[in-house]
């Protein structure tokens, strides 16, 4: 059954409906406090996060979309505990009969296998690296990488045998791993890429509520860059009405921490995020929702989501425009996007596996 919740304190979606792209068979109530959660005297108890251990097969996730600049990446995890409710990982959730909203961003799955896999297709041959992308779908540095260590785990691979990667994060929690980082950023071999779609604490705990705070993301860009480590922003995505005016605020910030470069793009809305993101309106900016829900149909050809290679990225009309033009006055402006970062994939050794190797 759906479950149609108000605000929940330290969540990001309003809702927990049951997915219904796949036909599956509306579910009994389960037991879970939610299912009881209106006969509940006084204040319902906080939504407990679970995480379930996932065994994939293969850990290389490749794709070969014109939209994007890279070929392989890796999730260490699915779902996320931060609770972006743009987040267009949410409707994965669906294919285990999850709800995207509330599920997603507390019934986590880790892959504790992801290093040995990973080992495994370093080692197959023939190999031909390039670089992997680390926090595609979901982020690499979620509180729970704190007692998983997946993600480090994965870095001390790449360290080993000098294979080219990049993070995309939300979270300062990258410096943590900042002793193997350093030296890989040193040999060309990795860069960071930190989400900044906001600098507004306010609008940061209702939009990504369990990310950490934009100030300490700031504080991340000026460490990592202090470290040698090349670091560049992604102004994603960008919310019309809501964020939008912050655009040349957060270049500016990101600029003065180190930020070598950066990126935007407007919000997308696909499969299930649609709805919760209209109620996440209708829970936080009721006074604008409807010019909210209208201006992001103008930049997607008149609906709630484009999902067309080549114009899904960028927008269309007018505010599309605009947005452009304003990025690259202001990139133009902080000396942001001067060059191009190209990793280097010559220093790749396979994994010695069970023998070392002779040279």
């Amino acid at each position: 059954m759906d479950r149609l919740l108000p605000p929940t304190p330290g969540r990001g979606a309003t809702r927990n409906d049951r997915p219904q792209r796949f036909n599956l068979p509306a579910r009994e109530q389960d037991g879970d406090w939610l299912d009881a959660r209106e006969g509940v005297d006084g204040d319902a108890p906080p939504v407990r996060t679970t995480v379930s251990v996932e065994r994939p097969k293969t850990i290389l996730t490749r794709n070969a979309s014109p939209d994007i600049p890279f070929d392989r990446s890796i999730n260490a995890y699915r779902g996320c505990e931060h609770g972006c409710i743009y987040c267009f990982a949410r409707p994965t959730h669906a294919f285990h009969d999850l709800s995207p909203g509330l599920d997603f961003e507390t019934r986590l799955f880790a892959k504790p296998d992801a290093p040995r896999l990973l080992r495994a297709e370093l080692s197959a041959r023939p190999y031909v690296p390039q670089p992997i992308a680390l926090g595609t779908n979901t982020d690499p540095y979620q509180p729970i990488e704190r007692e998983w260590r997946i993600t480090r785990s994965l870095i001390e691979i790449f360290h080993e045998t000098g294979h080219p990667f990049t993070i995309t994060t939300k979270s300062d929690r990258v410096l943590r791993d900042l002793d193997l980082i350093a030296p890989m950023a040193a040999r060309g071999l990795v860069a960071i890429i930190l989400s900044v779609p906001t600098i507004d604490p306010v609008t940061a705990r209702t939009l990504e509520p369990r990310a950490p705070a934009p100030a300490r993301r700031i504080a991340a860009i000026r460490a990592l860059s202090a470290a040698g480590v090349p670091c560049h922003v992604s102004l994603a995505p960008v919310l019309p009405q809501i964020t939008d005016h912050e655009m040349e605020h957060i270049l500016e910030a990101v600029a003065q921490a180190g930020a070598r470069g950066a990126f935007f793009l407007p919000v997308r809305l696909p499969h299930e995020v649609a709805p919760l993101f209209r109620a996440w309106l209708d829970a936080h900016h009721p006074d604008r929702a409807a010019k909210v829900m209208a201006t992001i149909r103008s930049i997607r050809g008149g609906r709630d989501n484009d999902p067309d290679f080549f114009s899904r990225m960028k927008g269309q009309g007018p505010w599309a425009e605009l947005l452009r033009t304003r990025f690259r006055i202001a990139c133009r402006k902080l000396d942001l996007n001067r060059e191009r970062l190209v990793l280097r994939t010559d220093l790749f050794r396979p994994p010695e596996g069970d023998q070392p190797r002779l040279l």
